[in-house]
């Protein structure tokens, strides 16, 4: 025996699926979701594989040798050379301090080859004028002598006040050696004869004597 319920209610028959309808339905929200899956996968994976696609590209750094080549292509050359101005460097330029003027060496000062010092004060060249007997008498040599003195002096010096040896120094009129022994001015005619004076009768006795003295042996 079969329990008949009173409380179900029996579905319209408009509203009842058939088998295939139900499997048409299914089928179509399979596709949907399905679709809704490979949508959103797709909207995960674009990003990333547009971040992968556009990485961005590092700048090589310049390197030494690329400055160095950009620096020298500042130089100009020319038919005669290579004319070099200063090359900027950034913020820096290149100067180049001259070198400075040598100084003249000092010229040495010129000395006349007088072979000697002068005694004293006075021109170290005579150029008083004069003659030969003025220059005796003013030298005390008595007029007997004279003769002797002008043996003696015309071949030591001519007569020449300012007559100097190359070689030895000798200087003036009877040809002092060294010039320095002369008192005053070895140039000086009066002064050369006086000491000559003084030498003849010291050595030789007397202008006598250094005149024989002078004609035996040339020198005295």
């Amino acid at each position: 025996m079969t329990p008949h319920r009173n409380d179900v209610t029996p579905l319209p028959a408009s509203t009842t699926l058939s088998p295939r309808q139900g499997t048409r339905r299914r089928g179509v929200v399979g596709f949907l979701s399905a679709l809704a899956v490979v949508g959103f996968a797709a909207a995960m994976v674009a990003p990333t594989g547009v971040a992968l696609a556009q990485q961005p590209v590092d700048e090589a750094p310049e390197s030494l040798y690329a400055a160095s080549l950009a620096e020298t292509q500042n130089l100009t050359v020319t038919v005669e050379g290579a004319a070099i101005a200063p090359i900027e460097r950034g913020t820096f330029s290149v100067y180049v301090k001259p070198k400075p003027k040598p100084k003249p060496a000092p010229k040495p000062a010129s000395s006349e080859s007088s072979g000697s010092d002068s005694g004293g004060g006075g021109p170290l060249f005579y150029t008083g004028g004069g003659a030969p007997a003025e220059w005796m008498a003013a030298a005390g040599i008595a007029e007997s002598d004279w003769g002797y003195v002008d043996y003696i002096v015309s071949r030591e010096s001519g007569w020449n006040p300012n007559a100097t040896n190359a070689s030895s120094g000798a200087c003036g009129l009877v040809q002092a050696l060294p010039c320095s022994k002369v008192p005053g001015n070895g140039y000086d005619p009066v002064d050369n004869l006086r000491w000559a004076t003084g030498y003849a009768t010291g050595r030789y006795g007397s202008w006598a004597g250094a005149h024989a003295f002078w004609t035996n042996n040339h020198w005295w």
